[in-house]
């Protein structure tokens, strides 16, 4: 989703092909092949290169354009919220939600209590952070927005997030941007 949501802001054209990851399609050799971790989404590039990682990826596309700053300092701000998003948001609420769907959550009760306090505390982090400033980095939409978009908005299928209104008001303006697409696939 984080690619395609930049592809689409960039207007570049391209083709997606979707891996089924619950039936093991991204582990399988042709795929290990693109992508020696297994994992989604990769970028195969016109010269036949793979670029694996949606913050590889983001950063990848993002060059040279507005949603990747050129001064170093904005761009290391860019940097610190992809990483943010890569440790904390990611194995904080995309893990809760795929336990939850699965039903992990009530089978390892401990474990999901450790997840969702992780999901807590960052959105704790970014509820702070927006709601002294618009947008995570360099003052404007960059590529941090995009990525660190991509769970937190369904993170309300996990957690509660009425007393959250910085990261309300932010989803909002993250959707209002020009050519933006939440086109989210259900879980199988």
């Amino acid at each position: 989703m984080k690619a395609r949501i930049l592809l689409r802001h960039l207007e570049i054209p391209y083709e997606s092909v979707v891996l089924d990851i619950f039936e093991g399609e991204a582990t399988e050799a042709e795929h290990l092949a693109r992508n020696p971790s297994g994992e989604v989404p990769t970028l195969e590039l016109e010269s036949g290169e793979f670029v694996a990682q949606s913050a590889a990826v983001l950063l990848y596309l993002a060059e040279g354009t507005q949603y990747l700053p050129d001064d170093p300092v904005d761009r290391a701000h860019v940097h610190q919220w992809l990483f943010f998003e890569q440790n904390g948001i990611e194995p904080g609420i995309a893990t809760s939600r795929f336990w939850k769907w699965r039903g992990r959550d009530k089978e390892k009760p401990e474990a999901w209590a450790d997840r969702i306090a992780r999901a807590e505390d960052e959105l704790d982090v970014l509820e702070a952070w927006l709601s002294e400033h618009d947008f995570l980095a360099a003052g404007r939409y960059t590529v941090a927005d995009i990525a660190n978009y991509a769970y937190t908005h369904v993170a309300h299928e996990v957690l509660d997030m009425s007393g959250r209104p910085a990261i309300t008001a932010w989803i909002a303006r993250v959707e209002s941007q020009p050519g933006f697409v939440n086109d989210l696939a259900p879980f199988p």
